[in-house]
């Protein structure tokens, strides 16, 4: 039974094998410290669970959903960019559901990327974006993020000749695994980039919710001439504490919209009604939700920041995300500290190799442990630096 060459070309994935490494510790009886996986430790809103639970009674809504999802969920989805980020959208044309914005990385990439096309892939990533495009066929071309460019690929660096044969462009702003950001400058280029060589944009904003300090993030779809060129997804997972309920969206160009609801249709058959009815409820929550959340990631943000820099880093605060990227002390990779900390700290970080190439010198932290872990998760780097 031979496998497809394209899985043999796929990196392994990235939280499977912190799993893996997971279950090896437990089996020894260790208490393991979990920083590793973007999983909220906070409970949906009870406003959420409320919902789904009415709705999951009501037997109309137990039979099979439309794939691109409720007229319902499609219109709170378009008032919820209205109200957030002032932008407006045609819910019947320029919004899909997807089970997870992960469905729609891997969707666009089989409605637009034939084999052996190009595909533009930010490095360190998010692995989906790389994974997705090579399940396609395609060819992912890396875009280098440095630190010393606040994390934004160089656009100017790109291969005039790689640009012309490019489908599909990857970004993701608020980043993961960086906590870099973007601006309108910023997106302003990436539309006249886009627009030059005929390249689809596809932005990921999963954590455009998630801010600090009063920074405000740009929704790419804000930027004149974005929904020409590309689409925006979205995801209740981190902004509403529903990483287990796979609910997201696509939003934007219309055309772009309709193909991943073509490819949609064909493989799988929509997210249960009565999740899209609790998801209606998170995307009407007050201002007041956000503010709340985001003032416990800030206060966890500040307490590891500060923690890390007092035994000899020199972190900035980032201003968005519920991640941390640091680099990693002399003489280690992201990968062999990595292994250290789990080792002999009992602690799981995500080594910045499963990233990408240009993440190999740095390890994430996902902030979704309380302080009195956060504290324990120090004392313990202490312990073996």
């Amino acid at each position: 039974m031979k496998r497809a060459e394209r899985i043999a070309q796929l990196p392994p994935y990235l939280f499977a094998e912190i799993d893996r490494k997971k279950a090896e510790a437990k089996e020894k009886g260790v208490d393991l410290i979990h920083l590793g996986v973007g999983d909220p430790d906070q409970p949906a809103p009870v406003e959420v669970v409320s919902a789904l639970t009415q709705a999951a009674k009501d037997p109309a809504l137990g039979h099979y959903p439309e794939s691109v999802g409720s007229i319902a969920f499609r219109r709170a989805a378009a008032d919820w960019y209205q109200r957030k980020f002032h932008v407006s959208l045609d819910y019947r044309r320029e919004v899909t559901a997807l089970i997870g914005s992960k469905e729609g990385i891997a969707q666009l990439c089989m409605g637009y990327i034939n084999p052996n096309d190009i595909a533009l892939v930010p490095d360190p990533a998010y692995p989906a974006y790389y994974s997705g495009v090579v399940l396609a066929g395609g060819i992912p071309v890396k875009m280098p993020l440095h630190e010393n460019r606040g994390f934004l690929p160089d656009l100017a660096a790109i291969d005039p000749e790689t640009a012309k044969k490019a489908k599909v462009m990857f970004l993701n702003y608020p980043n993961n695994p960086t906590a870099g950001t973007a601006d309108k400058d910023f997106f302003a280029d990436v539309v006249e980039f886009a627009r030059s060589y005929d390249v689809i944009v596809c932005h990921d904003f999963a954590y455009g919710t998630m801010v600090f300090d009063g920074y405000k993030p740009t929704s790419f779809l804000s930027i004149p001439g974005a929904a020409d060129v590309g689409i925006e997804l979205n995801s209740m997972s981190k902004p509403f504490n529903m990483t287990g309920w796979r609910m997201g969206m696509a939003a934007g160009n219309p055309d772009i919209i309709g193909t991943i609801a073509a490819v949609k249709s064909n493989v799988d058959s929509g997210q249960f009604n009565a999740i899209q009815e609790a998801a209606v409820a998170a995307l009407s929550l007050p201002e007041t939700h956000y503010e709340r959340m985001n003032a416990l990631y800030q206060r966890r943000r500040d307490f590891m920041v500060d923690g890390l820099n007092r035994l000899g880093w020199s972190l900035k605060k980032p201003k968005a995300t519920f991640y941390l990227w640091v680099p990693a002390p002399a003489g280690y990779t992201g990968a062999t500290f990595a292994e250290k900390l789990l080792d002999e700290a009992g602690i799981i970080v995500g080594p910045g190799s499963g990233y990408g190439e240009y993440g190999e010198s740095y390890f994430r932290i996902a902030l979704t442990l309380n302080e009195d872990r956060l504290q324990q998760a120090l004392d313990r780097i202490q312990a073996v630096l």
